[in-house]
């Protein structure tokens, strides 16, 4: 009988791999043998250069570009040809993957590679069922083929969306992007209750958009106390330490780098400001911080916050220079913090990493049951 899973990911932000993570780390304390594989870096450094530091600069630098090229590209006629230079590049290898694994199941953490995995469905080349795991609130149309076997999404928007573009009602399984189980358990911290927090994050690449954002918080005239996370940007975590290590009034400003924390940040703060990555918000619906959003990469974090809005369960300001005054008015009004907090809980009530796995181990054995039938 075969137990293996083979996690297929890509590294344009760390979201991708570290939803890989957490469900090999599932799969593994179930019994079940977990792989995770990037194969653009396996293939071809050159290709997975243009890909990954190509996203970070676009998303970084050219946020507008990004965007622009993120909604060109999200309908079938022109995602067509990314979709066959993926495959030509990279087919070969993931059956390779397959194979040398003896998978009985594979699943995407990320967009690029659904087409390729399908490609290999469809021309029969490889038989196992596929899942493929949707990092964002609304789906882009490289999620999107008929050779997968079901989607793991993160709302009833999401699962609409897919729907919508012709997917069948039963593939599409509002499960949550799955993410390490301490998100969902209670951390015993020395949160003070006598001083509001606000974790100040800006995903893994440390926007600069941060720096504008505490220059903000830092007119509040109320005692706060604020975390910056600023990720693997160095330079702004120099800058900003270097701005700030001073005394500030009424001020408790501890400024990070990359952190593996951040369940525990979450726990000690009151609020987060944030960019909303999938990943992200997913971590903050579980652990059910309200959320400000006063920036976001266009394309799929602006239709993330669009999601988290139309739901209640983010507050999304136009402007940084409106920021404090968003907080000031959760600080100030406990029945707009409890609001936003039902509405969270309420949008991610079906979440649940063991229904994921379950899903997975049905599909397997289901496969394992069928190759028994064929081999008899």
């Amino acid at each position: 009988m075969k137990n293996k899973v083979v996690i297929v990911s890509a590294s344009t932000g760390q979201g991708h791999n570290q939803v890989a993570d957490a469900l090999k780390i599932e799969f593994e304390e179930k019994g079940y043998e977990a792989a995770i594989y990037e194969p653009l870096k396996e293939v071809s450094k050159s290709l997975d250069i243009l890909v990954s530091d190509g996203y970070k600069m676009l998303a970084t630098m050219m946020p507008k570009m990004y965007g622009t090229i993120y909604k060109i590209s999200n309908n079938e006629t022109m995602n067509k040809p990314v979709a066959k230079l993926l495959i030509n590049a990279l087919q070969e290898k993931i059956e390779e993957i397959v194979t040398i694994e003896q998978a009985s199941l594979i699943i995407s953490t990320h967009p690029l590679i659904v087409d390729v995995v399908s490609s290999l469905k469809r021309d029969n080349i490889i038989n196992i069922p596929f899942v493929s795991i949707v990092t964002d609130f609304l789906p882009h149309q490289s999620y999107i083929n008929d050779y997968v076997d079901a989607y793991v999404v993160g709302s009833t928007f999401t699962k609409n969306g897919i729907v919508a573009r012709g997917v069948s009602h039963d593939k599409v399984h509002v499960y949550g992007i799955p993410i390490k189980r301490i998100f969902r358990e209670d951390i015993v911290t020395d949160k003070r209750e006598d001083i509001f927090t606000i974790l100040l994050m800006g995903g893994s690449m440390g926007v600069n958009s941060i720096k504008k954002a505490l220059k903000n918080l830092v007119n509040i005239e109320d005692k706060l106390k604020i975390i910056v996370v600023c990720g693997n940007n160095e330079t702004l975590k120099n800058s900003i330490e270097e701005k700030y290590s001073g005394y500030i009034p009424n001020k408790d400003i501890e400024i990070l780098g990359f952190t593996n924390k951040i369940p525990e940040l979450m726990e000690l703060s009151d609020v987060i400001i944030t960019k909303p990555g999938g990943l992200t918000v997913t971590e903050s619906l579980a652990k059910n911080i309200p959320m400000i959003i006063p920036y976001f990469i266009p394309g799929q974090e602006e239709e993330n916050a669009e999601v988290l809005v139309s739901a209640g369960a983010a507050i999304k300001v136009d402007s940084i220079k409106e920021l404090d005054e968003a907080v000031e008015v959760l600080m100030k009004d406990s029945s707009k913090m409890a609001w936003l907090k039902q509405n969270m809980k309420d949008l991610s009530k079906d979440h649940s990493i063991d229904s994921t796995i379950n899903l997975c181990i049905d599909f397997i054995d289901n496969y394992n049951h069928m190759m028994e039938i064929k081999d008899a």
